[in-house]
């Protein structure tokens, strides 16, 4: 079998947390997370959308989806390859 990025998702609970620690704890967690590995963060601040989509295009990683349910957004991003 062909080696390839990693397929599961890796949740980053960030429920409770206000702007900007639901960034810092995903930047932590892709950090950690081999290239193109999904991590998806849980959060219930307001702006955490919006703040993952700056962070994430200036840092090369890739926003796959936000989805609202119930004053929760789940967000899934794609960590970079490292040769970007």
């Amino acid at each position: 079998m062909g080696e390839g990025p990693e397929t599961s998702e890796e949740i980053e609970d960030a429920r409770g947390l206000l702007c900007p620690l639901p960034v810092i704890h995903l930047g932590r967690r892709i950090a950690e997370a081999a290239p193109g590995a999904v991590i998806v963060l849980l959060a219930d601040d307001p702006m955490t959308e919006e703040d993952v989509r700056l962070w994430a295009a200036g840092a090369g990683h890739e926003v796959l989806s936000a989805v609202e349910n119930g004053g929760t957004v789940r967000i899934a991003v794609r960590r970079a390859d490292d040769g970007k």
